[in-house]
């Protein structure tokens, strides 16, 4: 048997609509941005390196995209190592899954079919394993799934991840082309699902799987599930840098916008000593410096984060991880953190009104979020943080609370969503009736809603008017769309710091095209931020900028 495992990050769909007229939309797609007025050419900015070159001070990403590491005061251009990408999480540990068990695979990174990138898989295959992980709607799937049998028309496709663990039913509904789908652990039940297609055996035996019998039945084996803190951690193959990480499965929380508990319905965890261990591990044998903790929430229970914190400390390993607000409590818990290694944190805030909060079942309060917010600016942890705007019930009046506290109080780099509601099994169609939540887009993909506070279209307003000001009135809010595509951070040899004042400048000088309809004030504006770059050594190339505007 020789198989293909396909895996990595879903598609990318960038948010054309929050960049449209920008800057940084004439330099993502020139195309696109050919039709519209002209904008303030960003790539003529330029600044000097250490070594006296003079480059780009927006350069495409040298790792070709995904995830890397949080920034933190950048190197100068004479100790900046070579570009570091962490392998996927998903891939990485179906990979060690599938080396463990003897398999002959080739992997083959989904990027290639949703950009072309990499070369065609070639040679037969018997086998095709297909990762769902991050892909979350009957679009993506359809695309996957049809580029899979136009190449592989003959193979056995199996599915596994967090969208199949979830649409199941509707998948092999759907799409008769798919032949099994592993639900929850793969550990064991992929390795023996294929040993018994090898093998001609009953796949009706072996956990976790969904399949259909002879008479075209869907059959579900019973659920089993592993013990984290006794089966081996994935381990990299050589020298690896950074090293994603899983401390567990499930999720101890249920709210209401997410499905992840129920994809995974029971929470386990590793225990402190196990992570210290591989932690450990992957410093000494594989040269890991910087761990990505992709957990639902790392810093749960705190018992554990206790125990733990002081071990991390003592490997001198650097970390970043997801946590939730009412984790950081108080100013000993960030030194520890700090500590310990703790390069940055992810949060999730979503609303900054209690009662908000109160619909989502968040079981966090504004209050918390606020504590958390100030404990951490002031802290060497940088942090990114998430909002929610039109979640069922949310009205402008509530959104209110939150778009003031962007505002007036944020610090750090956030993003702003437009509730999403594609995922029908989120605990949130349990108040489909309370809020008259409808769903009004004919894609079947339901962007486009309507609830009880406000309509879709309301809820993408508020997003934009809130960006908006918060672009021009808070110096130090910096919102991620553009920065995905470019080196970070910007300008090598400077703070963390100073990075964020020219990120915020360089923003603020890309969406003038959007904000500013006035052709002379526009024009203003654009001398006045690149005298302010140029405090920070950011100057135009000696072409001349005026065929950009």
């Amino acid at each position: 048997m020789r198989a293909l495992l396909i895996s990595g990050m879903g598609p990318e769909y960038p948010d054309n609509r929050l960049l449209r007229g920008s800057s940084f939309e004439a330099l993502l797609d020139s195309d696109a941005a050919a039709s519209r007025k002209r904008t303030f050419d960003l790539s003529t900015l330029r600044f000097r390196t250490e070594d006296g070159r003079v480059v780009p001070l927006l350069r495409a990403r040298r790792d070709g995209g995904g995830a890397r590491a949080a920034g933190g005061d950048a190197p100068s251009s004479e100790r900046r190592p070579k570009a570091e990408k962490a392998q996927h999480l998903t891939t990485f540990t179906l990979e060690s899954i599938l080396s463990g068990a003897g398999v002959k695979f080739d992997t083959l990174s989904t990027e290639h079919i949703w950009k072309g990138v990499g070369a065609e898989p070639s040679g037969r295959r018997d086998t095709i394993l297909l990762s769902t992980t991050f892909i979350w709607d009957r679009r993506t799937l359809r695309k996957a799934i049809a580029w899979i049998e136009q190449r592989f028309p003959d193979a056995t496709l199996i599915l596994g991840g967090q969208y199949s663990n979830l649409k199941f039913d509707q998948i092999m509904r759907d799409h008769r082309f798919v032949d099994f789908i592993i639900r929850g652990d793969a550990e064991f039940a992929l390795p023996e699902l294929l040993d018994k297609l090898d093998t001609g055996g009953d796949p009706g035996t072996v956990p976790n799987v969904v399949f259909r019998d002879r008479d075209g039945r869907l059959r579900l084996t019973q659920i089993a599930y592993i013990d984290l803190d006794q089966n081996p951690s994935p381990s990299p193959d050589g020298y690896s840098p950074i090293v994603p990480y899983e401390s567990m499965r499930g999720c101890p929380f249920s709210c209401n916008f997410c499905s992840f508990p129920a994809a995974s319905p029971l929470w386990r965890y590793k225990s402190a000593d196990k992570i210290a261990r591989d932690w450990e591990h992957y410093k000494i044998r594989h040269g890991a410096h910087y761990i990505k903790a992709l957990d639902s929430t790392f810093t749960v229970p705190p018992t554990r984060l206790k125990e733990l914190l002081p071990k991390l400390a003592a490997i001198d390993i650097q970390w970043e991880a997801y946590t939730r607000a009412n984790s950081i409590k108080n100013v000993d818990l960030v030194r520890e953190l700090e500590d310990s290694g703790c390069r940055s944190l992810f949060l999730g805030f979503e609303s900054m009104s209690d009662t908000t909060l109160q619909y989502m079942d968040k079981k966090v309060t504004a209050r918390a979020n606020r504590i958390a917010h100030e404990l951490l600016r002031e802290s060497t942890i940088k942090h990114f943080v998430s909002f929610i705007v039109g979640y069922p019930g949310e009205n402008p009046e509530l959104f209110e609370e939150t778009k003031m506290f962007l505002v007036n109080e944020f610090a750090g780099e956030f993003a702003l969503y437009v509730c999403m509601l594609q995922d029908e099994t989120m605990p949130v169609w349990r108040d489909a009736e309370r809020f008259d939540l409808q769903v009004h887009d004919p894609s079947g993909e339901a962007r486009i809603w309507s609830h009880s506070g406000m309509d879709s279209e309301t809820a993408v307003r508020l997003q934009q008017e809130t960006l908006r000001d918060v672009r021009w009135k808070n110096d130090n809010a910096i919102f991620r769309s553009w920065q995905h595509d470019f080196e970070s951070p910007l300008v090598s040899g400077k703070s963390r710091q100073e990075n964020a004042a020219v990120e915020k400048l360089v923003d603020r000088l890309g969406m003038i095209g959007v904000d500013v309809e006035d052709d002379g004030r526009a024009r203003c504006l654009e001398d006045r931020l690149v005298a302010e770059l140029g405090v920070h050594g950011v100057t135009i190339s000696s072409e001349d900028n005026a065929s950009g505007r």
